[in-house]
């Protein structure tokens, strides 16, 4: 067996340990590369090592740093509460705001599991109490943080195009951010029209001021809340996520019915009780309010600051999004010391494996003989759409940010002969590998599947499961035929 073939399959036992037995695949990867660095390519330490993308590990603990000290001081509560309340409480708005959302947040740099972890269980918090269907909310959260998830100062975007730099190979930022973010646009779309969106829009609006008014809580003549709510009091119950912190209401009498609690009631984080005052991560208000502080204006700033830095005067985001950091630690020690603990240490551990395991491969030649043989399947096309799909089915049961670190390079050699555009080709590569994280099998579709209160959890799995593989089935030949077929050379 040749050392090339023998790196190939270790690449999949790796692939295959870390989806069955939820070991981080950065530590697998570290590990084969020891081993075949060692015992099938003849490599030194410093050999091994001359893979480790540096660049790459700064922007993942700088930007991730940076957004947890925003999760830490309560920034992001405030702008959940600020998109709920630009729409006015408007209930066929609210799944759209939450795509919104969860965009903006991985768009700024929050990794895609961090942004469904914090949006996913108050926008399932609304579908229960709000009769929207739980399978649109979950969905339109995870499409939502996939939309924004490859801008240029973004997790998946900084890791893709400094692939794609590193392999020397043209590339576009805008049209792979354009690519991903239209593409979940259109999905979102589809799923709002299938799933309820419609009925939606006659339902009222929601009282977003936490005061207690009059009325049904938005739900139009003749409809009743969802599942696990109190038809009085509109608070949800049994032992889904908390909504608020607050104590249960009790249920008001026939003469007096009580409104629901306010929508920015509901999106104050776990653990926080409404109207709680004091520290920067309080609400800096009574009500369930979340007023802007001190520490939350300098955040916004900082995240501002941190967009016209690297687009305005092509700054590294890493190097950027640290200093930055640092800056709001100094004003602010007590947050930064939770926010530490909240870098995502294990995506930095899974990419930086990852790619030093492809650097293994680089060194050993593999990476052209594996190149060499999808070239020589003779039919550009034909192997353009396979490696979309392979990205697209092994993404769904592992790493999505995984794959594409090991998929790019072994297109490099394919890539190179000219025949397909390498622009279109990434583009269409990360969309195929980005969008099936809606299976429950993946960190997002766990997430939301977990998030979800008051449900039939085996129905819910089932329906993410048969809306991933549908979305496994086609989105790869969509992307193929829209991204990659136009630059057929």
């Amino acid at each position: 067996m040749s050392p090339e073939l023998v790196s190939i399959l270790v690449l999949v036992v790796v692939f295959v340990i870390a989806t069955t037995r939820s070991v981080n695949m950065g530590a697998l990867a570290f590990a084969a590369a020891f081993g075949v660095g060692t015992l099938v390519a003849d490599l030194d330490a410093d050999g091994i090592f001359a893979g480790f993308p540096g660049d790459l590990f700064v922007v993942l603990v700088g930007v991730t740093y940076l957004f947890a000290i925003a999760r830490a001081n309560g920034t992001t509560d405030w702008l959940v509460h600020a998109a709920v309340r630009l729409v006015r409480g408007r209930v066929a708005l609210i799944p759209w705001v939450m795509f919104a959302l969860t965009g903006a947040l991985t768009a700024i740099g929050a990794v895609s599991p961090a942004a469904v972890a914090i949006v996913a269980p108050i926008a399932l918090s609304f579908a229960t109490r709000y009769a929207i269907s739980p399978l649109l909310m979950g969905t339109m959260v995870v499409h939502g943080a996939q939309a924004g998830g490859f801008s240029p100062i973004s997790i998946y975007g900084s890791i893709v195009n400094g692939i794609v730099e590193r392999e020397g190979l043209p590339g576009s930022e805008v049209t792979l951010f354009l690519a991903s973010l239209i593409a979940n646009l259109l999905i979102a779309g589809v799923l709002f029209a299938l799933f309820g969106g419609r009925k939606l829009w006659a339902r009222g609006s929601v009282p977003t001021d936490g005061a207690t008014g009059e009325g049904d809580a938005g739900f139009a003549d003749g409809e009743t809340p969802g599942p696990g709510t109190d038809a009085t009091s509109g608070t949800a119950t049994g032992t889904g996520p908390a909504t608020s912190g607050a104590t249960p209401a009790t249920p008001a009498t026939p003469a007096a019915p009580t409104a629901p609690a306010s929508p920015t009631a509901v999106a104050v984080r776990p653990g926080r009780e409404a109207g709680v005052t004091g520290g920067t991560g309080g609400t800096g208000g009574t009500g369930g309010i979340i007023r802007l502080t001190p520490a939350r204006i300098a955040t916004l700033t900082a995240l501002v600051a941190l967009v016209v830095a690297v687009l305005g005067f092509d700054l590294d985001a890493g190097l950027t999004a640290v200093t930055l950091a640092v800056v709001l630690s100094t004003a602010w020690p007590d947050d930064s010391r939770r926010a530490v603990g909240e870098i995502a240490w294990s995506t930095v551990l899974l990419i930086c494996g990852v790619l030093t395991y492809v650097g293994v491969l680089e060194e050993m030649g593999t990476i052209t003989w594996a190149g060499e043989g999808v070239g020589g399947i003779g039919v550009p096309l034909l192997a353009a759409v396979l490696l979309c799909y392979i990205g697209a089915v092994v993404s769904a049961f592992a790493s999505s940010v995984g794959i594409m670190g090991a998929l790019i390079p072994l297109a490099v050699p394919f890539l190179a002969q000219g025949e397909i555009g390498a622009v279109g080709m990434v583009a269409a590569l990360a969309v195929s590998a980005t969008v099936v994280d809606v299976s429950p099998f993946s960190t997002n579709g766990a997430l939301v599947l977990a998030a979800a209160p008051d449900v039939d959890r085996e129905r819910f799995f089932r329906q993410l499961m048969v809306y991933g593989g549908i979305v496994v089935a086609a989105v790869p030949a969509l992307a193929w035929l829209v991204l990659v077929v136009p630059g057929l050379g």
